[in-house]
């Protein structure tokens, strides 16, 4: 059994495309703003976290402007949270397709990943735009080589959202207490991952626990990357790393035990 039935999914590309297609198209269809509700939420929510978080809580981001701190915390996070919620939903969101043809069941979540891979690289060009400007304007930001880790962040985040993603999926075809406590856990989930605070901030007796999320490394080196300051070290972003592949080949796993069976359980 193959963890990633790659040539499969391969055969299977024009549909993985359509579904692409269709979620990307669907997204904000018959809307009047249409493709700018894809920069508005991080804008706003960027500006509620600088505002409370920034101003009225005054956590400390060192030399990186509050927003663009916040900012990028909101944008990582965003990824990262929509692939595991649209990941988590593969089995029940589709059971009435999935029971009528055959097709790789990856091939929804691959899409959904894909898809959400569109919207962070149209929020992630807002990013650079508002970082280039903070650097030519008021020289508070200055991109050094360290730039170059951002594309690994964001493999490590789609890794990580795909892995949590199929092992709750696997789980709600039997028990559905794991969907309906999808959304609070993943607001908990947001407030131990060093959104609106940096690592820093976390007393040593309780780093140790926030180094237990595994989104931790990735915010902090995403940072890292734009702002050249973290309190992240080399070794936590290996243990990161790992933690990453375990719970990727876990959910994989579960997945593909849960896909034979979940038709008579959803």
């Amino acid at each position: 059994m193959q963890l990633l039935p790659w040539r499969e999914l391969w055969e299977y590309r024009s549909l993985i495309g359509l579904f692409v297609r269709r979620d990307f198209v669907s997204s904000y269809k018959q809307t009047i703003l249409g493709p700018l509700w894809f920069v508005i939420p991080p804008l706003i929510q960027t500006f509620v976290f600088t505002v409370i978080f920034g101003r009225i809580a005054k956590i400390d981001t060192g030399s990186a402007p509050q927003s663009l701190f916040f900012m990028s915390g909101v944008l990582v996070w965003t990824f990262f949270s929509t692939t595991l919620s649209r990941s988590a939903s593969t089995f029940t969101a589709n059971a009435g397709l999935f029971g009528k043809v055959y097709f790789p069941r990856l091939s929804v979540t691959i899409a959904g990943i894909i898809n959400n891979f569109l919207s962070f690289a149209i929020q992630f060009l807002l990013f650079v735009g508002i970082y280039i400007y903070y650097g030519e304007s008021f020289k508070t930001v200055n991109p050094t080589f360290t730039i170059l880790l951002a594309p690994l962040v964001i493999v490590q985040l789609a890794l990580l959202g795909l892995g949590a993603g199929c092992l709750i999926t696997s789980l709600t075809t039997r028990y559905r207490d794991f969907a309906l406590m999808l959304g609070f856990g993943i607001q908990l989930w947001m407030y131990g991952s060093c959104i609106v605070y940096p690592l820093s901030a976390v007393p040593p007796e309780w780093k140790w626990l926030i180094l237990l999320n595994p989104v931790v490394p990735v915010i902090e080196t995403f940072r890292f990357a734009f702002f050249g300051n973290s309190a992240i070290t080399l070794a936590q972003i290996l243990v990161g790393w790992a933690m990453t592949l375990v719970i990727l080949v876990a959910g994989l796993l579960a997945f593909h035990s849960a896909e034979n069976n979940f038709v008579d359980t959803v």
